[in-house]
């Protein structure tokens, strides 16, 4: 599949990026999903938190989810050879053209990267459908 060209002088959104990763995921068997995020009232006057790992807004601060999780297919080696294990995989994807800042968004989104990263994980930002 070929990527329709943008015009001379203009960057890919968040949402075509986003696009472009997932149809990359699925050609390397990676089982991307949407995870919305965030809050709101339910018709009982409660507030329902939703988003993996949206457990409090104190924790939200610290720690944001990525756009997309998943699984990713993983061949092991050694005592589990030839068997497939799936790996956490998660990407937070930004426009073309984007450079982390440091911004407090940015930050929660990195803490929780490197968390899935330090256990093991696949998680990136991406600005480039990759």
């Amino acid at each position: 599949m070929t990527r329709k060209p943008l015009p001379e002088g203009t960057t890919a959104s968040e949402s075509r990026v986003q696009s472009l990763g997932v149809l990359e995921a699925v050609k390397r068997r990676i089982w991307p999903l949407r995870n919305n995020s965030g809050a709101m009232v339910d018709e009982t006057g409660r507030q329902v938190r939703f988003g993996l790992g949206n457990v409090s807004k104190k924790f939200n601060e610290v720690m944001k989810s990525s756009d997309y999780v998943g699984v990713e297919p993983v061949v092991i080696t050694q005592d589990m050879v030839g068997k497939i294990i799936g790996r956490f995989w998660a990407r937070e994807y930004k426009p073309e053209g984007w450079v982390y800042t440091g911004t407090e968004r940015e930050v929660a989104q990195k803490n929780f990267i490197d968390k899935v990263n330090s256990l093991g994980g696949n998680a990136a930002f991406s600005n480039d459908g990759n």
